[in-house]
């Protein structure tokens, strides 16, 4: 990911935009206080969030909650939505699924801190959003006595940096804030590789949790098969940091871009339209590859964009979510029906 840097006349030395970091300065000189930013989301974005959740949190943030414990025959009143047809084909009976619903919910956050996650050329950094997106799903889960840990990849993306265990209670939110906040990544460091990320935290990771994966998925290819193993044992939701500028480019002139992780320096013309259409049709297939991705792992993706508020993103998922399995159970009861009344020796 490209860091953004410019030249006001060309014998000037190479400088950062003043006013941006004057105002990141700023900001985040009253907001590194762990409690202090807990404090003000509580009467925020978690307040409003709660309103809108109720009972619903554990449907919403991990598919069923539920593990499976029993397959037996089917019942006249059974919801033919459990109904297991793979057993059920070999049986020649129809068999439906019993669950065991779990005492509690665990969460992990699998972090990647990475260099272009610290950088942006908003106010809110895409750090800053994971932070704050962490602080408020933490503590709306360990209020209901749900544990939460997280796993952190700053300096390499071989091996977390910090590893959390999961816990409850407002202590441990803090102490994951505070520990987030102190994970920095190197000036120059190893380009960001989700793959090593992903398989550590599925081999960490033992009891079946709900997952979320923050990055901005600015990443080397290959991470496609660990996400997918991943989901397999875990409900995974990819939350996707973005900047407007990794979308599109705006006419700013002749501007020095800098890799936020290897440092590397190129000079280029923003105004050049045929730069720009370039830039717009590269971010565009990497994004149809993302979501191509995500969508083959089987995992939801939770968009956040530093110039949008958290709150109403995450609304927004938690309401595409409740139709999508509106949608599911609809479509799997119609199809249960029709199997259920099919005349026998019809295929």
């Amino acid at each position: 990911m490209f860091k953004f840097l410019r030249r006001t006349k060309p014998e000037e030395p190479l400088i950062e935009n003043d006013e941006a970091l004057e105002a990141s300065s700023e900001v985040a000189s009253t907001q590194n206080d762990p409690q202090k930013i807990l404090a003000r989301l509580e009467w925020t974005v978690i307040k409003r969030l709660d309103g809108q959740l109720q009972g619903d949190y554990r449907t919403l943030f991990r598919g069923s909650g539920m593990e499976l414990a029993d397959l037996r025959e089917y019942l006249s009143h059974d919801d033919v939505r459990h109904i297991d047809w793979n057993v059920t084909a070999r049986m020649q009976d129809p068999y439906v699924r019993e669950h065991q619903e779990d005492r509690d919910m665990t969460a992990w956050f699998v972090m990647d801190l990475s260099g272009s996650v610290g950088r942006s050329e908003q106010l809110q950094t895409k750090r800053h959003l994971a932070t704050t997106l962490v602080a408020v799903l933490a503590r709306i889960l360990t209020r209901r006595g749900n544990p939460v840990g997280a796993m952190l990849f700053a300096s390499s993306p071989q091996k977390a940096d910090v590893v959390i265990p999961a816990r409850t209670g407002k202590r441990h939110v803090l102490h994951l804030m505070d520990r987030i906040a102190k994970s920095v990544a190197p000036d120059k460091g190893e380009e960001t590789h989700l793959g090593p990320m992903l398989l550590q935290a599925q081999a960490s990771i033992k009891k079946r949790s709900t997952v979320f994966v923050i990055s901005d998925f600015i990443s080397q290819p290959g991470w496609e098969g660990a996400l997918s193993q991943l989901a397999r044992r875990h409900e995974v939701i990819a939350v996707r940091l973005r900047d407007p500028i990794e979308m599109n480019l705006q006419n700013m002139g002749l501007v020095v871009v800098q890799d936020a992780e290897t440092g590397e320096q190129l000079l280029i013309d923003a105004n050049d339209r045929g730069f720009r259409d370039r830039f717009a049709a590269l971010a565009k297939e990497r994004e149809e590859y993302l979501l191509g991705c995500l969508t083959r792992s089987g995992v939801d993706c939770l968009e956040l964009q530093t110039d949008e508020p958290l709150d109403e993103a995450i609304l927004q998922f938690i309401q595409l979510r409740k139709r999508r399995g509106q949608w599911a159970t609809g479509s799997a009861s119609a199809n249960a029906h029709r199997e259920m009344h099919r005349p026998s020796g019809v295929h």
